[in-house]
Formats: structure tokens, sequence, C-alpha cells
């Protein structure tokens, strides 16, 4: 079975969602600092973009290695060896002044969440039951939105007062919160608890776990594509952004943090909302056509925020991209959780992760670049365009995705598809989100959520 088959166990669902939001908190609050600390000290797009490259080449990398062991490995090993390592690493980068150190323990700390993201994404639905997974995938994302909200704000104020050391000094105490969330959950995966392989979907084939296939399932392959694609587009925006705030419209450091704060409450916002729908929402195909359409939102509002005269102005415009954010983010979680075997998560996230993180690279690189011969203005503009270019040219092949995958459940015979279990995609199974530290799609932060 997919999820649990007992009580909702919402005490652990409680450890985890503490332990994202003062874990991802301080991840905001590191890579904010970081960031306003280069500015700062008179540094260009390409130096902001490489420091980005560097907490994110390696969730690219190596999620075929990280997935496989959120499978294989007891959960609860992986969360403390990771938790300890990044508190260690993070305490180091505190003390760091060459630039090339910083880069490398950078690096290093992006290898340990490449580890800590599909295990606490992966063990979530494992804790309630399938009717409590919308309820749990918000609560998750809740926390992550309120840490990455109050993480640019904090960081604002410190790097202003105290310099970039306190944040980071913070940071490697945050990481602490996910050694304890590893130490009390109860619920366990990987290793001699990994369960027994489950089938997949009716459009797999009824695979088993084991020989899971992430290019065998038409839909998510749709999904992921239009995600990375979406985000290589706007992605330069995480670059652009501080000197768009600071530089073009003349902001403080304060205000900076308010405006980048402002899309993270907004994901909030949008995960309540459309919790909800997902619950009621049982066609993956609508909800798929859904997806696109909050992706669409969040590229139309980075397009008319280029248009602002003021960064105050900036805050109900981002707020609203955010809302579209955090739908998105629901649905997405919500669409692997069901389609995916829950011995196999752990890969699917992780597979996730890496389309996310490769196509944000892709938009790190553009936007160092980019500065170099642009000001922050048109570019803010033509991330917003590209990214409605992109879900305006796969708005076709989704359809087509959608139109194959119905076809596929309408020539099915009744007897293949078998009882409605939950994680199934057949009409009338609940929608599951595991809402953990997931690679949310965050288009106008400057940092993936841990």
């Amino acid at each position: 079975m997919s999820f649990t088959s007992g009580p909702s166990r919402w005490s652990d669902i409680w450890l985890v969602t503490a332990a994202r939001g003062v874990s991802t908190c301080g991840d905001f609050l590191a890579a904010s600092a970081l960031a306003l600390a280069l500015q700062s000290a008179g540094a260009g797009g390409l130096a902001v973009s490489g420091l980005m490259l560097a907490a994110t080449l390696p969730l690219a990398v190596l999620a075929p290695l990280t997935g496989r062991l959120a499978d294989r490995v007891d959960s609860r090993l992986l969360l403390v060896a990771a938790g300890l390592g990044q508190a260690a690493i993070c305490l180091a980068l505190a003390y760091a002044g060459h630039p090339a150190l910083i880069v490398a323990l950078v690096a290093a700390l992006a290898a340990g969440l490449a580890v800590t993201q599909p295990v606490l994404s992966a063990l979530v639905p494992a804790m309630v039951r399938a009717e409590d997974m919308p309820r749990a995938s918000a609560l998750n994302q809740t926390a992550g939105t309120l840490g990455a909200l109050a993480g640019p704000a904090l960081a604002g104020l410190l790097v202003g007062g105290f310099g970039a050391r306190l944040p980071l000094l913070l940071d490697a105490g945050s990481y602490l919160a996910l050694v304890a969330a590893g130490l009390l959950i109860r619920t366990r995966r990987g290793g001699r608890r990994r369960p027994a392989p489950v089938t997949m979907p009716s459009t797999a084939g009824e695979l088993p776990a084991a020989t899971w296939r992430l290019r065998r399932d038409p839909l998510l392959v749709a999904m992921i594509t239009t995600l990375a694609g979406v985000i290589g587009a706007v992605g330069a925006i995480n670059v652009i952004e501080v000197f768009f705030i600071r530089e073009t419209l003349g902001s403080s450091t304060t205000m900076y943090g308010l405006v980048t704060g402002s899309w993270t409450l907004g994901i909030l916002v949008g995960a309540w909302l459309f919790a909800r729908l997902a619950r009621r929402l049982t066609d993956d195909g609508r909800m798929l056509i859904g997806y696109l359409a909050l992706l669409a939102g969040c590229c139309l509002m980075v397009l008319l925020s280029a248009a602002v005269p003021a960064a105050l102005l900036l805050v109900p415009v981002w707020l609203l991209g955010g809302v579209g954010n955090g739908g998105a983010n629901v649905f997405d979680n919500v669409l692997l959780a069901r389609r995916v075997p829950e011995a196999a998560r752990g890969r699917a996230y992780a597979a996730l992760g890496a389309s996310v993180q490769g196509a944000a690279m892709v938009g790190y690189v553009l936007g160092g670049l980019l500065l170099e011969v642009a000001a922050p203005r048109p570019l803010v503009a033509a991330c917003g365009a590209a990214g409605l270019l992109v879900i305006v040219l796969v708005a076709l092949p989704v359809t087509r995705a959608v139109r194959i995958e119905r076809a596929a459940a309408g020539a099915r015979p009744a007897s293949a598809v078998g009882p409605e279990t939950p994680g199934s995609a057949v009409a009338g199974a609940e929608p599951a989100g595991p809402g953990g530290p997931t690679p949310d799609a965050e288009l106008a932060t400057s940092s993936s959520s841990r």
C-alpha cells in the first residue's frame, strides 16, 4: 500500500513540519545573506550566478544516486548523518574568506540537501492515510513557506547590522532541526523497512515498483518537462532580482527582503487555496491542465513586475505570482504521489529535483551573462515573456498526453483496474501530496527550499 493503513501519524507530520520550517528559514537566510554580501562588495551578476550554480549543481548531478539512497537506506540514518554534515559545513562557511573556498563549501552543503530532499519527501506519504494527504501537504508547504518568508527578511536586517557571518552561524544551527527530526520521527523508510513493491497506476501497465521508470508515464513526463522549461526561462530572475530591486529601483536591503518575501507569502496562501481543489480533482489530466494555467499566471506576474516604478509596488504583484506558484507546487506534489509506487518515490522526487535544479542552472547562467550586456528592468520583462512562451509551446503536447492517458484508461477492461487503492490514478482515488522538503519550484526566490 502506498500510504499508511492505520491512523495518520500527525505527531510525525508535525515533527517534519517544524524541522522544515526551521531549516528552510536558515537556508534562505544564508542564501540571501551571501547574495547581499556579494552585491554590497561590488560583485557582478556572474559572481552571484556562480554562487547559485554551486548551490544547485549537486542537486542535479547527484539525483540518480541520492534517489536510490532514499529508497534503499534507512531514512533515520540519512537524515541524522546529512544534518550533522551540513551543520559542520555551514559552520566552516561562516568563517571562510576565500571565494573559491566559499563556492566549494556551498556545493558541499547542496550535496547534503540532495540527500535530505527525497528522503523527507518520500517519508510524508507513508505517515498519513490517502484522504489526509492534502492537509499534510499544505501543512508542510506552509512550514517551508514561512521559513522562506522569514529568511530573506532576516538576512536583510542582519547583513546590514552584523555582516554575513551571523546569518551563516544561524543556518548552521538550523540544520540540527533535521537531526532532531530524524531521531524523533517514528515513520521510517529504506533499509529493511522498505515495503513490498506495489503496482503502478493503470497507465503504466501495472509495473512493479522495482521496474518503475519515469519515462513510461506520459503525464508525469509532460509535467516535469513543462516545469523545467518554465524554470529555465524564468530562472534568471533569481540572479537579476537583487540588482533590479537594489539598483534599478534604489531600495534598501530591508526592502529587498520584503519584496522577495511577498512572493513566498503568496506561495503560502496558494498552497491552502489549491489544496482544497486538489482533493476534489480526481482526474489527473484536469489537474495537469490546471497546473499549466497556474504556471502561466506566475510568468504573467513576472512580466508585469518589470513595469513597476517603485519596489513597494512589487509586493502585490509578486504576492499574486506566489499564489499561483503555491498552487502549482501542490498540484505537482499530488500528481507525483498518486502515480509513483511508494518504494520508488525517492527516485521520483530526486528525478523531479534534478530536472528543476538543472533548469535553474540554465537560468542562473543566463542571468549572470545577460546582466553584463543589459539593464535589469528589460531582463525581468524578458524572463516573464519567455516563461509564457514556454507555456504556449508545451500546451499542445500536454493536451495530447492527457488525451492518450484518457484513451488508455477507457480502453482498459474493468478487471485490469482492480480496486481503487491509495496512490492509484484511476477515478475516485484520493489525491496525495507529500509537501515535505520537495524541490518546490519557487520561481522568484533566491534559493531552493530544503
